[in-house]
């Protein structure tokens, strides 16, 4: 058992010495222009309006999820209730 446990030290430590030393990037994605803060929700993207908006603050929509929604020919009006 101590002999695992030092041959996984070892191993670490070799791990770690040969690990790149740059920064990962966390998120590469741009800020997306049409985010905004809905009280009660959080942030979303993109335009609440159309039916296949995927009311996320990470995912714009189902069949458009890099945008713009601004001219998309996907486009439909969401039938709210009342």
């Amino acid at each position: 058992m101590r002999k695992t446990q030092a041959r996984m030290r070892s191993h670490l430590r070799r791990v770690a010495r040969n690990f790149p030393r740059e920064p990962i990037p966390v998120d590469s994605r741009p800020e997306p222009s049409d985010r905004y803060y809905l009280e009660g929700v959080g942030y979303l993207i993109g335009d609440i309006s159309c039916r296949y908006n995927a009311r996320s603050g990470y995912l714009r929509c189902a069949v458009n999820p890099s945008g713009p929604c601004e001219g998309c020919r996907y486009y439909e009006a969401k039938e709210f209730r009342t």
